[in-house]
């Protein structure tokens, strides 16, 4: 039996695991269309994914109110979800290359526990979770409706307890800045990935930035060896 103690690989899912961009993109346009808004610009829109709705919305639209920011909230879900369901979940949202099998390498490391933390709802990750075939992959998933917005650690925190796994044996892969300050204050190794929506070199919280998922096994093998 391994000595090992239990590691934790935590996940941030759009612009990371899957490519989004086309329903985040399509859903943002149609709501703020609804409200006879100017659809903020595709750099506007990637720059905020990954904090929760309530959060991000006032940045696209600083001078709506509340009322207008709560319609907007909830046409774009109602919008993300059409446009998921029109295409399915596995078009719609695609795994980068080597992502899938990153994750079953990783899944069959006995010591290794995989998780997720999302600025998505619950009910978006289960869909997507279906639409991969990802049942039983991920052992914690923490998902905005449950926790302040990133780049607030309580995701992490609450992943680090349910696994209980300590913080220097967990790493949170991710995307944006909100990831890697997130991981920067829950006390867990950030590693940034190079084909999401924010600039690698704004990942000045990562610890480590990979350019390919191919790459992630040596790197936590090197990062956690003896």
């Amino acid at each position: 039996m391994s000595d090992a103690p239990l590691r934790l690989v935590i996940f941030d899912v759009d612009g990371t695991l899957v490519d989004s961009q086309a329903d985040i993109l399509g859903a943002m346009h149609l709501a703020f269309v609804g409200e006879g808004l100017l659809t903020p610009s595709r750099e506007e829109v990637l720059g905020v994914v990954g904090l929760s709705l309530d959060v991000l919305m006032p940045r696209l639209a600083p001078d709506a109110d509340t009322d207008t920011l709560a319609r907007l909230v909830q046409s774009y879900k109602d919008a993300y979800m059409s446009l998921r369901s029109a295409q399915g979940g596995e078009i719609s949202s695609p795994f980068y290359p080597g992502a899938l099998e990153t994750l079953e390498v990783l899944q069959a490391q006995p010591d290794v526990l995989l998780g997720v933390a999302t600025g998505k709802s619950r009910r978006g990750l289960d869909k997507l979770i279906e639409a991969h075939g990802l049942e039983g992959m991920f052992v914690t998933r923490q998902v905005a409706d449950f926790h302040p917005s990133k780049p607030h650690p309580a995701m992490l925190l609450a992943a680090l307890s349910e696994t209980g796994v300590e913080a220097e044996n967990a790493v949170m892969v991710g995307d944006t800045t909100f990831d890697m300050e997130m991981a920067q204050g829950a006390g867990i190794t950030g590693i940034g990935v190079s084909w999401g929506y924010h600039l690698a070199a704004h990942l000045l919280a990562a610890k480590h930035v990979i350019d390919r998922f191919e790459a992630l096994p040596p790197l936590l093998d090197n990062i956690w060896k003896d």
